[in-house]
């Protein structure tokens, strides 16, 4: 496996011009074909996002934005967490992606101001977006917790970062955004507890870490999350495990081109979709549901087989024995998987299951389809028969996320 901080700490990986900054023209407005979710899209905290949500006693060790060697930089309880320009490569030259400290005004103003955001969501033709955090917290919301050895401080800044996603970002633009809290890792009694309570501010899903053992932290096959998965299930908060929420992504050798890492990133969705099937946590919590995020959908008929082939021996093991569903029914039932670019993967889309294909277009992330993603649907699943269309662009996320779409936004797209 290969490190993501150590990969972002090369500010040579990529052949980019260091300080060098260009924006590209607004793209026009993309016809809206099709009503769109998009179940995967990223935040660039805004400086003020800790501001005026942290307890009097922890202000000076509260997340802040400081101005150093030319870019912008988070202090937060006295360690240094650089903007990473990665996080936000939309809308300038694929020349000048890289991994440099970056300042808020290099990046395009949609992936930190949610006014211009949802300005750049009707642009691309999105109705509504789910957001994981980006680099100061961790996907999974683990640097806010692991980068201080106060777990009341940690609690605080998990805290006053939901406390922002609903009341701001999720809240200024009612129904465009759908709430996404990041957990309390370090006590999962205390974590369910915060779940139940975001449930009912309105919160309809979870980033959890897609393997918390790379984390230091206990692994799935423990027990030790059972407090917040039954939180989720209860409550019906979706768990979404975004690629990377690990801190780790599948590797090769040391010396293996940065590319390697690239092309390989997909996989720990598969690694983790396993690694949570064989933890029997939606075993024991039939309810649960799983996301696969950014995990792309050309992988799951193949683990499908896999799992049907290695029925036939499982008693061998005895993991499954005594459980009615077979390993591949229960990824059919607990787990979506999402589509990022995956036209070859379409025509299996009844294997890997039609109610749990979502698409995503990863705004502001290199991987984004923006502001093209209106024309990458057409181009991937336009041929498909109209019912199809309609639950893979938004039917399927409306209904896991509990997030309706206007009835005049359904009949026509370019209602919003």
């Amino acid at each position: 496996m290969a490190s993501l901080d150590q990969l972002e700490s090369n500010t040579g990986f990529t052949t980019a011009v260091k300080g060098k900054v260009t924006f590209l023209p607004d793209p026009e407005r993309q016809d809206r074909k099709y009503t769109v979710i998009s179940v995967d899209d990223h935040i660039v905290e805004p400086p003020d996002t800790f501001e005026g949500r942290m307890p009097a006693k922890f202000i000076d060790r509260a997340p802040r934005v400081v101005e150093k060697d030319g870019a912008d930089v988070w202090v937060y309880d006295g360690k240094e967490i650089p903007n990473v320009g990665f996080n936000a490569v939309v809308g300038r030259p694929v020349d000048e992606w890289g991994f440099e400290p970056a300042r808020f005004t290099d990046m395009r103003r949609g992936a930190w101001d949610i006014n211009e955001r949802i300005r750049d969501l009707d642009l691309s033709g999105i109705y509504a977006s789910l957001c994981f955090p980006s680099f100061l917290p961790g996907f999974g919301g683990q640097r806010l917790q692991l980068s201080t050895n106060d777990s009341e401080l940690a609690l605080a800044a998990v805290r006053a970062w939901n406390d922002w996603h609903i009341d701001v970002w999720a809240g200024t633009h009612p129904g465009r955004i759908i709430p996404c809290q990041i957990p309390y890792m370090l006590d999962p009694e205390i974590g369910a507890q915060e779940v139940y309570k975001n449930a009912e501010r309105g919160f309809k899903a979870i980033t959890f870490t897609e393997g918390p053992h790379a984390l230091g932290l206990p692994s799935l096959h423990t027990g030790h999350w059972d407090p917040i998965m039954r939180a989720c299930a209860e409550t019906g908060t979706v768990v979404n495990l975004h690629i990377g929420s690990s801190g780790t992504s599948p590797g090769t050798s040391d010396d293996a081109p940065p590319d390697v890492v690239g092309v390989l990133f997909f996989g720990y969705a598969m690694f983790a979709a396993v690694d949570w099937l064989y933890s029997r946590i939606p075993v024991r919590f039939p309810d649960i549901k799983i996301v696969m995020s950014e995990g792309g959908i050309g992988w799951v008929p193949a683990l499908l087989d896999r799992l049907d082939h290695m029925s036939t021996y499982h008693q061998m093991y005895g993991t499954w024995e005594g459980i009615e569903l077979t390993p591949a029914e229960v990824l059919q039932r607990n787990f979506y998987f999402c589509a990022v670019e995956d036209p070859s993967s379409f025509v299996l889309r009844h294997r890997i299951g039609i109610d749990h294909i979502l698409v995503e277009q990863d705004y502001p992330h290199c991987d984004s389809t923006w502001p093209r993603t209106q024309q990458v649907l057409e181009h991937e699943i336009g041929g498909l028969p109209a019912e199809d269309i309609r639950k893979i662009t938004w039917e399927n996320a409306s209904r896991l996320y509990r997030h309706p779409v206007p009835e005049n936004v359904i009949s026509d797209p370019n209602a919003y």
